[in-house]
C-alpha cells in the first residue's frame, strides 16, 4: 500500500509560504487576486490570515474579504488547466509541483485569448440572469 500525503491545513500554508509567495516576488501583487474554494484547508482561520496578508481584499475564499461565489466552476477558466496536475495521480509534493509547472508552461497565448471570451460570456449570461444556472454548454 502507498503512502499518500493527504493536503491539510498545515502543509496547505507550508506550500503558500515556500512555493507561492516566493514565486510572486516576481510580480506586482497589487493587481492580482487569489481565489481559492471551500475546501476545509483553505479556509482555516490561520490560512484565509496568511493570505490576506498577502492579497489584502484580493481574496477570494470562503470566509475571506470576498465570498466564495455560486456555481464557481462556471465563474473559474483556470480549474479546467489546473486539474489537469492530478492527471498522472502525483504521490508527493515535488511531483505536483512540477505538474503545475508543467500545466501552466504548456497553456498557450490563443488558449487564453479563448478562454477569456468565453469566460466574459458567462459573466454576462449570469450577470444577465441574475445568477440562474446556466445551460449545458
Amino acid at each position: 500500500m502507498k503512502a499518500t500525503t493527504l493536503v491539510n491545513g498545515d502543509r496547505y500554508r507550508a506550500m503558500i509560504t515556500n512555493f507561492f509567495i516566493p514565486e510572486l516576488n516576481n510580480h506586482d501583487v497589487q493587481e492580482l487576486w487569489f481565489q481559492q474554494d471551500g475546501a476545509t484547508c483553505h479556509t482555516a482561520r490561520a490560512t484565509i490570515d496568511l493570505l490576506k496578508d498577502t492579497f489584502g481584499d484580493r481574496l477570494t475564499s470562503r470566509f475571506g474579504p470576498v465570498n466564495w461565489p455560486l456555481r464557481s466552476c462556471d465563474l473559474t477558466p483556470l480549474d479546467y488547466f489546473l486539474s489537469l496536475v492530478y492527471a498522472d495521480k502525483p504521490q508527493t509534493l515535488d511531483l505536483l509541483e512540477d505538474n503545475i509547472r508543467r500545466v501552466i508552461a504548456d497553456i498557450r497565448p490563443q488558449m487564453l485569448e479563448k478562454v477569456i471570451e468565453n469566460w466574459t460570456s458567462r459573466l454576462d449570461y449570469i450577470r444577465a440572469s441574475r445568477g440562474s444556472p446556466m445551460p449545458e454548454i
